[in-house]
């Protein structure tokens, strides 16, 4: 990858990166009073080669957050009664109510990459899919859904070197799976997927925004830019904070040692 940066970028330092991360995620903070305060409903769909950041990018879109309004959904494999049910079931039933964002960590797009590629369903299941999802995708949007689709996108290269380093590392050993090793095998069959994925679903109303990952800070920065430039959010007025005066009352509390303190193993100074 050439070193020469595209025009309009701005190169960061570390300091720089910490202070504008926490600048967006202030925005994001006032992205959901707002979506709040109006009643919106906001779906964030993220997709991309296993290790492409999915993780990383939704600790920070969320880390300063309401999660009460605003949840992630990284549904499990389905059940043996989910998997008679119309595909797209159990997806619907994570959709938002008035004044929610929901993220979807992987979403029915499953049937379009995992489950083409390693044959968990059928040419007719699939096939079925690329017709109805767009019309879906379509009927959110016309009731009202902001619906907002990324593609976090990785080089075979990056993503050998960040399986590696799981593997090298005993505390993210656990992310590892069969089915990630299966995907370095099947990289050609994963990039077909997503180009035929592409070619059904990236529609004019519900467009694909695809994010370089390749670096991650770089990938958090610029899809939480992008997110924020899509939603046409606006301050919120609030009724000013006074602290109300200490409560104060004749009392006697139970001496200290009477209760099990934690033992101080650790001195933050």
């Amino acid at each position: 990858m050439s070193d020469k940066q595209p025009s309009g970028t701005t190169v960061l330092t570390k300091k720089e990166y910490e202070r504008e991360l926490k600048r967006l995620q202030t925005e994001l903070v006032a992205m959901q009073e707002w979506i709040r305060a109006s009643g919106q409903r906001l779906v964030v769909i993220l997709e991309g080669r296993d290790t492409a950041g999915k993780g990383g990018v939704i600790r920070r879109m969320t880390y300063q957050l309401n999660p009460r309004y605003c949840r992630v959904v990284a549904l499990p494999a389905p059940t043996e009664r989910q998997r008679t049910q119309w595909y797209f079931q159990r997806y619907i039933r994570e959709l938002p109510a008035a004044g929610e964002i929901v993220i979807f960590d992987r979403s029915w797009y499953n049937r379009a990459g995992v489950e083409k590629v390693m044959g968990f369903c059928t040419e007719e299941e699939y096939d079925y899919f690329m017709r109805v999802g767009p019309m879906l995708e379509r009927a959110l949007t016309r009731d009202g859904i902001m619906l907002v689709k990324y593609w976090l996108s990785i080089s075979d290269e990056e993503q050998r070197r960040r399986f590696q380093s799981r593997i090298d590392d005993p505390a993210r050993r656990w992310k590892l799976s069969p089915m990630d090793l299966e995907a370095q095998a099947r990289w050609v069959d994963y990039a077909e997927a997503k180009d035929q994925m592409f070619a059904y679903t990236d529609t004019k109303e519900n467009p694909w925004y695809v994010v370089d990952a390749e670096v991650k800070k770089s990938a958090r920065l610029n899809l939480i830019a992008h997110l924020l430039s899509l939603v046409p959010y606006q301050p919120i007025d609030h009724d000013e904070i006074v602290l109300p005066p200490r409560q104060e009352r004749a009392y006697v509390r139970p001496p200290m040692d009477t209760q099990t303190f934690v033992p101080r193993r650790y001195e933050v100074r």
